[in-house]
């Protein structure tokens, strides 16, 4: 078998707290209490789970908050099984293995004015991100907490509501509101961020066709559907490290070729957002279908759960 070497650091999970309606907050810190490696704010962190699972989360405590990794989980009763597995089975004291934190929002300071739209769950990276920002005494800023009945982590929005940083939209009574008459028109000075549903981040997207795309920041915790390719293609993947080839079908992932053939790849969402499947290439042209990499990453790395190849031969740093 062909492993890529996962790089985890060993966590103890320190506190459990009730965030609301059917949502826990987890905090993880090391076993001897040293600091942790650093992360952006909203950055992704991957649980190895004792049951085999990986999957991730947002960080949502200050990345000044050097002793600690605080995200929250809400279980899903028809999901893949790893939140009813946090939920039920995972105690204080028990250890778990993180990754390296990867991912989070950019702040760059010429953004004087920023808008976030977070749907339910979707709040967690703005948290991490609020938290940054008031620190740094960088108050224009504004989160629209959109949610049905009382707004999740309720403890941790309270200090955020109480400021105006946080403004709830309770679509119980009175509906969604619009998209667009949040975030405003296209600013060179303003960001915008959104993480929520799927026909929320829609929306949001459609709104955002006028904003530069360094201004815009999309979190999803559900990957969207791949089209299908009618072009689709075979190619070979070379594996540069252990010289193999592989054959990949039209219409077949890279995933399950390598899968097949007893490559183990780590792997979390499946669809191209999470980046935990993210693999080097280094020969030939990549079709990056994820929505995960930055352009820089997609240079020299691709997420094997979504990408293609337009070329013929394609090697992996494998």
């Amino acid at each position: 078998m062909t492993a890529v070497r996962i790089i985890t650091v060993k966590t103890v999970v320190d506190r459990i707290e009730d965030g609301g309606a059917g949502i826990k907050l987890f905090t993880l810190v090391d076993p001897d209490r040293w600091e942790l490696p650093p992360f952006k704010p909203g950055a992704h962190i991957d649980l190895h789970l004792a049951n085999g699972m990986i999957r991730t989360y947002s960080l949502c405590n200050d990345p000044a908050d050097k002793t600690r990794y605080v995200f929250a989980v809400k279980r899903e009763a028809d999901g893949r099984g790893g939140s009813i597995h946090l939920h039920d089975d995972v105690r204080p004291g028990d250890v778990i293995g993180v990754s390296l934190p990867r991912g989070g929002m950019q702040l760059p300071l010429h953004l004087s004015r920023l808008t976030f739209v977070a749907g339910g769950i979707g709040v967690t990276p703005f948290l991490s991100a609020a938290a940054q920002l008031r620190r740094l005494g960088r108050d224009t800023f504004t989160l629209h907490m959109i949610t049905r009945g009382p707004p999740p982590l309720a403890d941790l929005l309270a200090p955020l509501i109480e400021s105006g940083h946080v403004v709830i939209h309770d679509t119980a009574v009175a509906g969604r509101p619009d998209i667009a008459a949040l975030i405003g028109p296209a600013a060179t000075d303003g960001g915008i961020g959104c993480c929520g549903p799927e026909s929320m981040i829609g929306d949001f997207e459609q709104t955002a066709q006028d904003w530069s795309a360094e201004h815009v920041h999309v979190e999803r915790f559900v990957a969207p559907p791949l089209p299908v390719d009618p072009q689709a293609r075979p190619y070979t993947l070379v594996l540069a490290r252990s010289g193999r080839d592989i054959a990949v079908g039209p219409g077949e992932s890279m995933l399950q070729a390598l899968t097949a053939l007893d490559v183990d790849v780590p792997t979390s969402c499946c669809g191209g957002i999470c980046g935990a499947c993210k693999v080097g290439w280094l020969e030939g042209e990549p079709v990056h279908r994820d929505r995960a990499l930055s352009p820089a990453e997609r240079t020299r790395s691709l997420l094997v759960c979504v990408a293609g190849s337009a070329s013929d031969r394609l090697v992996l740093d494998l």
